[in-house]
């Protein structure tokens, strides 16, 4: 089995798989590589499941090592640490696509780590991360109900294209990762400019296709090695089938009867905690302990299809909406004095309370991954607190689901935020905060954060709300029901979670996870038009709350205007070692940061009021002003001579001010009329060969009365030559 591989085109990429030379001790492990990219996934599982687990304990991990693409790490110990968040996005897609696909009785700890080892920008590692995971699991004997894959789509000049480089996706105005099966779509997850529904139903269409290609690849691998590695047999759940029964003829009544009496979530889970407990009563006490996990899992199923059956044979819903209501809302805005934006969106029991935050350039985020590197003038940060669904949790770091529905929201808001506009040089940060959880809290966070950018006074192109939509079927039937703004229950026990924003014109953002076996493209599109509506729905109560975007900031947040300088001055505005950027910043209350863009420097200037910027910007101009002859200046005399003054007209640049041109008077000494320190009003009447300057204070003088004009003095090519006279007769010392 040493060294077994199947190459196969993908458009115009090679792609190599293999198998059987790395990581042997793992369960399964392969090499997946296409360019200079190489990734390595290893798969490891348990024997034997935990006792008394009813759920399948899957840690999925992506990780990229520097040394892959040249790179030393930064920090002080300069190594890997804890995963960043792009590497955490990125176990986060993989996990979501494998995860429905393990049998649903299997539940032994796995693990599966997906590593870069050689890098390549060209081929971005993400897109292949899929491919490396499901292609390690296929050669194990883990059991699994794949292959899948992933890949990534993107929309260049009208073409859709597979996997595009780093440099094609400057261009696309998709930017979407699809994972599939070879027949059903499992995952999806991207960002948009502002697409239609058709064409994102175009895109994964053509992302499926791809996905075939790579899927049938697996296929052909796994059979080179399945006689060598058979799938595992196991036994991790154990049945009793006549309490199955009783627990299902007792309590299923009771559970459809809670689930339609539209209780509020607390109440309706209250109640069926009430049912299952007055059923354990009727357990003999010495059998309860031993039947309690048994019980519960049949009661979970019970639930599960009371709930599914009231939906779609009676079409109504947990909280008694129609399929396509959407739960009521209200809005405030302007709820936090001192923020520089907020807003409350509340939709049912959901409720997401936003800050806005305005920044200068050196608020950036830095990115420094091994592949992606750069800074980010845009961050969404979403905290989800054990509160929020009644419970006590202990409170640790940032979990990877609030990572997640973060970056859901950065993607869906970030098209609309003015970045390219000279006029808005801000960094912006949003923080939302969920107050109550039932149901779609990134979409109240994608909504909460319009709200609090309107309220900060941000121009955004337009207004961005989301929506949650569900499925419910029954593959026996036939029947289906699509729900808009889905509860968490209709998430927890529903086939799909369908996340959709966008404006009134388009799709900015998605995120789907199917649970099901198939999903047509009637019901695709069907789906999407419902949560167009319940998107309009959405930004309708947004305009009615905050029609347009504040007219101007609030007093307190930090003004900031950019100039450019020509990059040759930028280190005359710094000074030797920053003394002169340092200086001007504390004596004029300011931020100053430089950059420098091509052939000038950009400056941008951030102060608490307009008077600070523009004294800032007044000394700027002084530093990188040329002398112009003809130009008025207000200059400080540094030195004084026998015959004149020197005065500084503008920073290290002096001018001599004769002693004929300080006033009209004859003046004996410059003295009489100036002092060292004494700042003059001056005029530049001329630089001469050498580029001195020369400078007047009497032409910005009233000319006494009587005092006749002064003839103007001819050339020295026009003054009358001087006479040839004899030389002299010179003494001794000169004669020797």
């Amino acid at each position: 089995m040493l060294g077994i591989n199947k190459t196969f085109k993908l458009g115009d990429k090679e792609i190599t798989i293999e198998t059987g030379k790395l990581a042997k001790q793992a369960d399964g492990s392969a090499v997946v590589k296409v360019g200079n990219t190489m990734l390595l996934a290893t798969v490891c599982c348990k024997k034997e499941a935990v006792e008394n687990t009813d759920f399948l304990p899957l840690q999925v991990e992506y990780q990229e090592k520097y040394g892959a693409v040249g790179r030393f790490p930064g920090g002080f110990f300069k190594r890997e640490a804890r995963p960043s968040e792009y590497e955490i996005l990125i176990a986060r897609l993989v996990d979501r696509a494998l995860r429905p696909l393990f049998p649903d009785d299997f539940h032994a700890e796995t693990q599966v780590i997906v590593t870069l080892i050689s890098g390549d920008r060209n081929y971005l590692p993400d897109a292949y991360a899929g491919l490396a995971a499901s292609a390690a699991l296929s050669v194990s004997n883990i059991p699994f109900n794949g292959p899948i894959s992933e890949v990534r789509v993107g929309r260049i000049d009208g073409k859709m294209v597979i996997n595009p480089s780093v440099e094609e996706m400057e261009h696309s105005d998709i930017d979407m990762i699809v994972a599939a099966t070879m027949d059903n779509i499992m995952m999806v997850e991207g960002e948009m400019k502002e697409i239609s529904e058709a064409d994102m139903v175009e895109a994964l269409n053509a992302a499926h296709e791809a996905i075939k290609i790579q899927v049938q690849a697996q296929l052909d691998l796994a059979a080179m090695v399945e006689k060598a590695n058979p799938k595992r047999e196991y036994c991790h759940e154990t049945n009793d089938e006549e309490l199955r029964e009783r627990v299902n003829k007792e309590t299923y009544d009771k559970v459809y009867a809670v689930a339609k009496s539209f209780m509020g979530k607390q109440e309706r889970n209250e109640a069926f905690d009430q049912i299952i407990a007055d059923f354990m009563e009727t357990i003999p006490e010495e059998e309860r302990e031993e039947k309690q996990y048994m019980v519960q899992r049949y009661y979970h199923d019970v639930q599960y299809h009371a709930m599914r059956n009231m939906i779609l044979n009676e079409r109504i819903r947990l909280d008694g909406r129609q399929l396509d209501q959407i739960r009521p809302i209200w809005i405030e805005t302007d709820y936090l004095p001192s923020a520089h934006g907020s807003a409350i969106f509340t939709r049912g029991e959901t409720q997401s309370l936003m800050s806005c935050t305005l920044g200068t350039k050196l608020d950036e985020q830095t990115i420094d991954g091994a592949i992606v590197e750069g800074s980010s003038r845009f961050i969404l940060h979403y905290n989800f607190p054990p509160f929020s669904v009644g419970e006590v949790k202990r409170i640790g770091s940032t979990g990877r689901r609030e990572i997640g529905h973060g970056n859901l929201a950065h993607r869906a808001l970030k098209p609309m935020i003015p970045f390219d506009d000279p006029n808005f040089p801000y960094t912006v940060r949003l923080v939302s905060d969920i107050l109550e959880s039932n149901g779609s809290s990134s979409m109240a966070t994608v909504c909460a954060g319009t709200l609090a950018l309107y309220d900060c006074g941000v121009k955004m192109r337009k207004p961005v709300s989301g929506i949650a939509m569900g499925l419910i079927t029954d593959e026996n039937t036939g029947k289906y029901a699509i729900l808009s703004d889905i509860l968490g229950d209709e998430d927890h026990l529903g086939d799909m979670d369908f996340k959709v924003c966008g404006t009134a014109d388009g799709i900015t953002a998605c995120q789907m996870d199917i649970k099901v076996n198939g999903l047509s493209a009637e019901i695709m599109a069907e789906a999407l038009e419902q949560a167009r509506k319940g998107r309009l729905h959405i930004l309708g109560k947004i305009k009615e709350a905050i029609p347009e975007p504040r007219a101007d900031y609030k007093p307190f947040v930090p003004r900031i205007v950019q100039m450019t300088i020509p990059r040759d001055q930028i280190g005359a505005v710094i000074g030797p070692g920053g003394k002169v950027i340092q200086e001007m910043q504390r004596e004029t209350n300011t931020t100053i940061n430089i950059e420098e863009v091509g052939e000038v420097g950009v400056i941008d200037i951030a102060a608490a009021n307009v008077d600070d910027i523009n004294a800032a910007i007044a000394r700027i101009k002084e530093i990188t002003a040329v002398p112009e002859v003809g130009e008025i200046y207000k200059g400080k005399v540094k030195s004084i001579m026998p015959f004149g003054a020197f005065v500084e007209i503008l920073p290290n640049t002096d001018g001599l001010l004769h002693i004929s041109e300080i006033c009209w008077k004859r003046l004996e000494k410059a003295e009489e009329v100036l002092q060292v320190g004494d700042e003059v009003e001056v005029k530049l009447i001329g630089v001469d060969d050498k580029g001195k300057l020369k400078l007047s204070r009497k032409v910005l003088l009233p000319k006494p009365e009587g005092m006749p004009d002064e003839p103007e003095r001819p050339r020295r090519s026009e003054r009358r030559p001087k006479p040839n006279r004899p030389n002299r007769e010179r003494g001794p010392k000169y004669n020797n």
